[in-house]
């Protein structure tokens, strides 16, 4: 075999792969938010998620998204467990849909149509408000034209006749219908589906070798049954380090799969001759009986078959026995052992940076949304020390304020480092906008955590230094004001939880005036107390250190909704 034929079939296939990649890619940036909103407005009982999943599969052409869509629902609390299984399903049904694409160019040549739609392409890619579709078009140029090639190729192999018969050769001593023939060539699809990270990729050389005659139909198909579990690894891998219930989301993946190629295995033969039947095709059909080529040209079409017979029919299988299947991945899939402190870490960004990058936007969304409600208990904290008198108590509330500080240092790095990564994809400009908003909330949500923690330093000094108590007009004072604050904060959550229609930004802006006007008032009143000696002035000083510092929040607060506000004016 020539070095260079060698090459151009490792060529074919990453151009294959990358026109599969730029194309899913390009479809979520058109339609990621529409398809995010429609995969949980769909999604209300086990049918309807089934479905919501295989259409959304079917429109982005990627299997591997959906699910890693799905898990990252689940790992956000938008989705439950037993949904998110019909929704999977449901995906398993939508990929078969890429495998009677690529059997359509084996009918006849495709190529020829890639030219004019790389021309297009290119035209659109410089169009600003057009580049994602000319990166579409451009993903299905580049996905044809891999796909013709390899399949140009193998045709071109086979005709040195050297290289023939050591493949056939090599194939022949495995094409006996054997169990153990079977399991190999499954257990062959499995790791090259693993290995290489694309079912369609593999579902391409398949069709590929069958077509050639290289491979018996048989085998090929083993090799699709292998390609349906290898391509479940990839949520699995993701969701490794997720919550509970994505990690549950991501096994079911798995588990649905296997129990489908154990129930195919069994009844493997009667349902192989019923989908050759179909199509007309001859399993045993001898190399030199009339007709073979004409035989061997509808292999991809029994393999595309095959694959949708197979998905469709261990959904409609298995879609009555979610309820079972949700216990059983909640058995072997338990919750840590450890006592997991939930304060102490992120809870949506656990898993890594999603294989789609418009998707990871999602997860950082929720974990800005829990950052803003940590900083509001801290404050919550904070009031209560102010009137603890119980040392101990005060201690021990103390301690938990200085954590929390920690905390919202943490949360910004790891959120920042998040946000960062994921914008080194190519991204939409809804996105990038939505993503630089994000960066400048969780730098002020960070500034809500100091000034907190200065309110409790200053709080704690005055208890340490053995400071006279606040007079009743004092403490009447500031908790009207942290009163003020935390209404400010409510607002912002509201804001932050996406319930935009439950918010009034005219509400947080005479908010901050208020506070900004009744702290101008007690810094008047405060200078007239001591000078009229109703405390003395270091009591003065600390009371004032508090004021400003809640001044301070409020405008902090501010800050976060004009981001939030900014960000959502861009949708």
């Amino acid at each position: 075999m020539s070095i260079w034929i060698f090459f151009k079939l490792l060529g074919s296939l990453a151009l294959l792969m990358f026109g599969m990649k730029s194309m899913s890619e390009s479809l979520q940036k058109m339609a990621g938010p529409q398809l995010r909103h429609a995969l949980g407005a769909m999604t209300t009982n086990r049918f309807t998620g089934a479905l919501s999943g295989m259409f959304v599969t079917a429109a982005v052409q990627s299997s591997t998204a959906t699910t890693l869509m799905t898990v990252s629902f689940v790992n956000a609390g938008l989705l439950t467990l037993f949904l998110a299984i019909s929704v999977i399903m449901g995906a398993h049904i939508g990929t078969t849909f890429t495998a009677w694409v690529m059997s359509l160019d084996f009918s006849f040549d495709i190529t020829d149509f890639v030219y004019p739609a790389f021309f297009i392409g290119i035209i659109l890619i410089y169009m600003k408000k057009r580049h994602i579709l000319g990166d579409f078009i451009f993903g299905v140029a580049f996905f044809f034209l891999g796909l013709g090639t390899l399949k140009t190729t193998g045709f071109l192999l086979m005709e040195d006749e050297g290289t023939k018969q050591m493949i056939n050769g090599f194939f022949a001593n495995y094409n006996s219908p054997s169990f153990w023939n079977a399991l190999l060539f499954l257990f062959i699809g499995t790791v090259l589906t693993l290995c290489v990270q694309s079912s369609a990729a593999i579902m391409a050389i398949t069709m590929t070798l069958c077509a050639t005659g290289v491979l018996h139909i048989d085998q090929g198909i083993m090799l699709v049954l292998g390609e349906n579990i290898g391509t479940t690894f990839t949520s699995n891998i993701v969701a490794k380090d997720a919550n509970t219930q994505a990690r549950r989301a991501a096994f079911s993946h798995m588990f649905i799969n296997i129990i489908g190629v154990v129930w195919a295995l069994l009844l493997l033969k009667p349902f192989v001759n019923l989908v050759c039947k179909l199509m007309g095709f001859e399993r045993d059909m001898a190399p030199d009986a009339a007709g073979y080529a004409d035989n061997l040209g509808k292999a991809p079409l029994v393999l595309a078959t095959f694959h949708s017979a197979f998905n469709i029919a261990n959904t409609l299988l298995l879609i009555w026995f979610i309820p079972y299947i949700e216990k059983f991945v909640c058995w072997v899939i338990k919750p840590n052992a450890e006592a997991e402190d939930e304060d102490s870490k992120l809870h949506f960004i656990t898993s890594g940076i999603m294989m789609t990058p418009e998707l990871s936007v999602l997860e950082a969304y929720k974990e800005v949304k829990s950052f803003a409600e940590r900083m509001q208990r801290m404050f919550t904290m904070v009031r209560e020390l102010l009137t603890e008198k119980d040392v101990q108590k005060f201690n021990k509330l103390y301690e938990r304020i200085e954590k929390y500080e920690g905390i919202s240092d943490n949360m910004e790095i790891e959120i920042a480092k998040y946000l960062n990564e994921v914008s080194e994809a190519h991204l939409s400009d809804d996105t990038k906008a939505k993503i630089r908003a994000m960066l400048r909330e969780i730098s002020e949500l960070e500034s809500i955590g100091d000034a907190c923690y200065n309110m409790a330093r200053t709080i704690n000094r005055k208890v340490q230094g053995k400071q006279d108590h606040f007079t009743d007009k004092q403490y009447e004072h500031l908790h009207q004001l942290m009163e003020l604050t935390n209404n400010a904060l409510e607002q912002m959550n509201v804001l932050m939880s996406g319930r935009k229609e439950s918010f009034d930004v005219n509400r947080t802006f005479n908010i901050e005036n208020e506070i900004n006007n009744f702290r101008n008032q007690l810094k008047t009143q405060n200078i007239i107390d001591i000078n009229n000696h109703e405390y003395t002035y270091a009591v003065g000083t600390i009371y004032m250190d508090i004021i400003a510092e809640c001044e301070k929040l409020g405008d902090y607060v501010v800050n976060v909704v004009e981001a939030r506000i900014g960000a959502k004016q861009k949708e």
